[in-house]
C-alpha cells in the first residue's frame, strides 16, 4: 500500500482478473474519475482518468514500462508520481494509493 490513507478510506473498484495484463480500466470513486492501471510486472497503479493537457480520459490509452499515454495528444504520465514525461503536458495528475487484498484491488481518493 502507498500513502498514507487510512484503511477505511479504501474502496473496492474490482476483481484483478477484470483488469487487463498490461492496460487501464476505468472506475469512477465518489465521483472521482480514475485509471487503474496494471504494469507488465504485474503491480497495480491508480491515477486520475483525465488527462492534465486536454481533459480526456487517460484509461483509454496505452500503458508501457510505468507509465500511461493519453490517446489525444501523445502526453505521458509516470504511473507512481503523476509527473509528465511527454509533452504537451505540463502539469501532473493525481496518483491514488492502491490496496490488493486476495483478488481485491481497492483505491483511496481520500485527501491527505
Amino acid at each position: 500500500m502507498t500513502g498514507s490513507a487510512e484503511v477505511s478510506d479504501f474502496v473496492r473498484v474490482c476483481a484483478l482478473q477484470e483488469l487487463p495484463t498490461v492496460g487501464a480500466a476505468r472506475a469512477e470513486i465518489d465521483g472521482v474519475p480514475v485509471a487503474i492501471v496494471r504494469v507488465e510486472d504485474g503491480s497495480v497503479h491508480a491515477v486520475s482518468d483525465t488527462c492534465s493537457h486536454a481533459n480526456v480520459s487517460l484509461s483509454e490509452g496505452d500503458v508501457e514500462g510505468c507509465t500511461i499515454e493519453c490517446w489525444l495528444h501523445g502526453s505521458r504520465f509516470d504511473l507512481i508520481t503523476g509527473a509528465p514525461t511527454g509533452l504537451p503536458a505540463t502539469r501532473p495528475i493525481a496518483v491514488y494509493p492502491v490496496k490488493i487484498d486476495g483478488d481485491d484491488v481497492y483505491v483511496s481518493v481520500a485527501r491527505v
